[in-house]
C-alpha cells in the first residue's frame, strides 16, 4: 500500500510542477487559447519568423514549449531572401502570452559573403547585424544542395540544425564560402526555417 501512495504522489507531483504554456500557431485574429503541459527540461517562448523576399515581407508567430536552444534571435541571408527569427522565452505558467518582439533587418557590419543568384554562386553580399558566418552548402531531407549568404552563430550550430532537421555547414571569414556554382531553390530553405518554431 505504501509503494502504491508513493508512486501516486510522484505522479500528482510531477504533473503539479509540470509548465503550462499557450501552444498555436498565431492566425489573423492574433488570439491564442490552447494550452500544453511542457517537459521538465523546456520553457514557455513566443516565436516569430520574418521573411523578406522580392519587397515581400511574411511574417509567421507561434507559441509554445521551448528547448534553450529555440530561444535565439538570429538571422540567415541568402541574398534574394532573408530570414529573422526572434523569441521571447520565459519560465513561469502561461507567461508566453505576449508575442515575441518584430525584427528588423540590422545595418551591414563589414562582412562579405557570395551567394547564389541563380546558377551563379559568385555574387558578393554585405552581412547584416550579428550575421558573422557564410553559409557554403545546406543539407536537407538528406540531399546536399550549394546555398551561400550569411548566418548569425545561432544558425550554424549543431543544436539548431538538429532542431530545424538540417545541417548547415559554414565558415567564418570574409568570402570563406567560395566554391562550385549550382541551382538552388530557396523555398527548401525557408520550409525548414519555419520548423525552428514548430513545437515537439
Amino acid at each position: 500500500m505504501q509503494i502504491l501512495v508513493l508512486i501516486l504522489g510522484i505522479v500528482v507531483l510531477h504533473r503539479a510542477c509540470a509548465l503550462k504554456c499557450f501552444e498555436c500557431r498565431l492566425g489573423p485574429s492574433g488570439s491564442c487559447t490552447e494550452t500544453k503541459d511542457c517537459p521538465s527540461n523546456t520553457q514557455c517562448g513566443s516565436f516569430r519568423l520574418t521573411s523578406y523576399a522580392g519587397g515581400t515581407k511574411t511574417d509567421v508567430k507561434e507559441r509554445g514549449c521551448a528547448a534553450a536552444e529555440e530561444c535565439v534571435q538570429a538571422s540567415v541571408n541568402y541574398g534574394v531572401i532573408q530570414n529573422l527569427i526572434t523569441s521571447k522565452c520565459c519560465t513561469s505558467d502561461l507567461c508566453n502570452s505576449q508575442d515575441a518582439p518584430e525584427g528588423s533587418i540590422c545595418p551591414p557590419n563589414g562582412k562579405k559573403c557570395f551567394y547564389c543568384d541563380g546558377t551563379n554562386c559568385t555574387k558578393t553580399l554585405n552581412c547584416n547585424g550579428n550575421e558573422d558566418y557564410c553559409i557554403s552548402r545546406v543539407t536537407a531531407v538528406g540531399q546536399e544542395v550549394t546555398a551561400k549568404g550569411c548566418a548569425s552563430k545561432q544558425i550554424c550550430s549543431a543544436e539548431l540544425s538538429a532542431l530545424i532537421g538540417e545541417e548547415i555547414s559554414c565558415c567564418q571569414g570574409d568570402l570563406c564560402n567560395s566554391g562550385s556554382s549550382t541551382t538552388v531553390g530557396l523555398l527548401l530553405f525557408v520550409t525548414p526555417l519555419i520548423s525552428l518554431v514548430l513545437f515537439s
